[in-house]
């Protein structure tokens, strides 16, 4: 895995990450998180023949902050689209994505369904399945942090002690994982207040419209709708961000030909926590036809 390159995609200077050579793997991270989330996928993927690649989010230091404040998710799937043409375009490549990543896979293929074969999502489930159980009172509690990052005072709470809050989200969300090394890293691309304010933005834009946008009308659209290019869906087990229930019938949110698998002893950073799993999982998906 090389040192942090940087490429031009959609009007911003992404930093990423990559090996190997081949069809594109596209590799896309979520909160409270960065590209090294990847850093035992990119080998397995680039062993298996791909130019596996991940960028960090727009936002998220070294990629620059967007000057349209756009962070819906149809703007991260118009950031993994253009990405894809960046690298060049190639019809073989596929995607895959952890948490907000997944949201952007999700949205990114329905509405370019021509430059992905296959994808994978982790964690995060799409749209209508998080919903089936979203306002219990137990994923409620779960959830808090979005709405903390509603208010003004979200930023404070964050940066606070050098951004313990991060630590506590990791340790809730992947109970027993040692996640030092990764929450330093996330820190590294958040302590900055203009790239914490980003990544916190995401979560502003989920719930207030708007703050969309228009120019990603047309991606935004695609996140609300099963795509067709088929998924693999990884939940953990033991999640603590979203819990495993709502992967129960996510299948049926899913474009035709897709799978799910629920990781055991695994959190909400599943690629993390059971790397070898995660890696067979994934690889054996892509290999399919």
């Amino acid at each position: 895995m090389t040192e942090i390159a940087t490429i031009q995609a959609n009007g911003l200077a992404f930093g990423y990450l990559e090996a190997g050579s081949g069809p594109l793997a596209l590799c896309l991270h979520g909160f409270p998180d960065s590209a090294y989330t990847w850093r035992h996928l990119l080998p397995a993927l680039a062993d298996a023949g791909y130019h596996a690649v991940a960028p960090f989010l727009r936002g998220y230091a070294p990629t620059e902050v967007p000057k349209d404040g756009a962070y819906q998710v149809g703007a991260l799937a118009a950031d993994a689209n253009a990405l894809h043409e960046a690298f060049g375009g190639d019809a073989d490549a596929v995607l895959v994505g952890h948490d907000w990543g997944a949201a952007a896979t999700y949205a990114a293929v329905a509405h370019a369904p021509e430059r992905w074969r296959r994808s994978v999502a982790l964690s995060l489930p799409p749209f209508g399945a998080l919903l089936s159980t979203f306002f219990d009172y137990a994923q409620l509690k779960r959830s808090f942090y979005v709405f903390l990052f509603q208010t003004p005072l979200a930023e404070a709470a964050v940066s606070t002690g050098d951004m313990a809050f991060l630590d506590g989200l990791w340790a809730d969300w992947s109970p027993g994982y040692d996640a030092a090394r990764d929450v330093a890293y996330a820190k590294e691309c958040l302590r900055d207040p203009e790239h914490l304010a980003a990544a916190i933005g995401y979560y502003r834009a989920m719930l207030d419209p708007s703050l969309h946008v228009p120019a990603y009308a047309a991606e935004q659209e695609s996140a609300e709708r099963v795509g067709e290019r088929p998924t693999l869906y990884l939940h953990g087990a033991a999640d603590g961000c979203l819990d495993v229930g709502l992967a129960r019938d996510v299948e049926g949110w899913l474009p035709p030909g897709s799978r799910s698998r629920i990781v055991a002893d695994a959190g909400h950073f599943v690629q993390l926590e059971r790397p070898a799993e995660v890696g067979r999982l994934v690889l054996e998906w892509l290999a399919a036809n």
